[in-house]
């Protein structure tokens, strides 16, 4: 069976993407997710589709450090032609730090900074999805990072804000567009919310109608292309995010192509069967692995990728465990080669995957809520949510 095509194209028809000095043949960004959008990651979704790839998250400290992993990460494939970087940090100096040695050190063509996350060993100090709340540092953070970036355009991620009654979105999409960001992005959430329940996509209209000079995107819930085409259509974002929606499908891109650039040269028909599927797998896998530069660490990293390569299809648990444990290309290949084929199996196949949960509570510092400007001693317990040189 064929992968469905969306039935009618967003309100415009395919208008290629700019942000800053940069355009794109689709309106199509991979969202940074970490241990995911690694080189390896990106460079299969790019064999399938357009779009800008973003790496996963960066910490800024641990980048201005020159933390042996982080700067692994942020080097790139020749291949990739548009090189993206996402950031994290809380302390204004140490992000335009970040910015500068990545522009001074030619080390990427856009800079995206992260205002979004919702876990709490970052909110809990203040950072990720909590830190827009502070009105001056946010403001102050964006307009630092975007002069040190200079003529590479830098970008800003967030979410709705922190929950139902302290919603920050508006205000921050405001700032940064002040600041001169070259876009913004809408994860359609609050932090509260999680990844749980359904994307509020009413949010992305009512920022693409307070941000009028840059681009608005959106992001939450675009598992399929007739969801892109259905968001742009009714938010009148200019372009869409995409996260879990492609785990498991990174084919996805190659049909988010057709569907909001049809003019551009068509692309294969996709027929997801069994073995399309496994080929991808596969691909995957030798990807991984000559990034990491090692057989086993490669096989092994492509382990959290089973569940969701092969939903939907008639794969055995004992088979999906045995994928799981592999440790070489040559055992992939021979227990891949034990599947038949089998159709693709239509819904089974699609829908939610990745994190998902239940809404939580927000950690947030003691007093966070009280003021929206930053308090004495802040500053400094803020700056720990940047001590762990995790790489990411």
């Amino acid at each position: 069976m064929t992968l469905a095509t969306p039935t009618s194209p967003p309100a415009q028809t395919a208008p290629a993407l700019r942000i800053g000095p940069i355009d794109l043949d689709i309106p199509v960004v991979l969202a940074p997710m970490a241990g995911i959008t690694n080189t390896a990651f990106r460079r299969l979704c790019r064999e399938y589709g357009a779009g800008l790839y973003v790496s996963e998250m960066i910490t800024s400290r641990a980048l201005v450090e020159r933390n042996a992993i982080t700067m692994r990460l942020i080097q790139h494939h020749p291949s990739e032609d548009i090189r993206s970087i996402q950031l994290y940090g809380v302390d204004p100096v140490t992000i335009s730090e970040a910015v500068r040695i990545i522009v001074a050190e030619d080390k990427a063509d856009h800079i995206d900074l992260n205002f979004g996350c919702p876990v709490p060993k970052v909110t809990r100090k203040g950072g990720g999805a909590a830190l827009p709340w502070k009105t001056s540092l946010f403001a102050d953070i964006v307009s630092r990072a975007v002069k040190a970036a200079g003529d590479v355009p830098l970008t800003v991620k967030m979410r709705k804000g922190i929950n139902k009654d302290h919603l920050t979105f508006l205000d921050a999409g405001r700032a940064a567009e002040d600041a001169g960001a070259a876009a913004v992005a809408l994860h359609a959430r609050t932090a509260s919310e999680y990844y749980s329940g359904h994307s509020d996509w009413s949010a992305i209209g009512e920022l693409k109608q307070a941000v009028t000079s840059i681009p608005v995107l959106g992001n939450g819930d675009i598992w399929s292309a007739d969801d892109a085409v259905r968001m742009m259509a009714e938010t009148g974002c200019d372009g869409v995010v995409v996260g879990r929606g492609c785990l498991g499908r990174p084919w996805l891109f190659g049909e988010l192509s057709d569907a909001l650039a049809p003019g551009l040269a068509p692309r294969p028909e996709v027929d997801a069967t069994l073995q399309f599927v496994a080929n991808a797998f596969r691909r995957h896998a030798e990807l991984l692995v000559e990034f990491f530069e090692d057989e086993d660490r490669g096989c092994k990293d492509v382990r959290k990728h089973v569940a969701w390569y092969f939903k939907g299809y008639p794969v055995g648990g004992e088979l999906r465990g045995a994928l799981a444990r592999a440790s070489s290309l040559a055992e992939i290949d021979d227990l891949l080669g034990t599947l038949g084929d089998a159709p693709y199996p239509g819904a089974g196949a699609e829908g939610q995957r990745g994190r998902a949960g239940t809404p939580k509570r927000t950690v947030l510092p003691e007093g966070w809520l009280d003021s929206r400007e930053i308090g004495v001693g802040d500053g400094d317990m803020m700056r720990e949510a940047e001590v762990e040189n995790s790489g990411g």
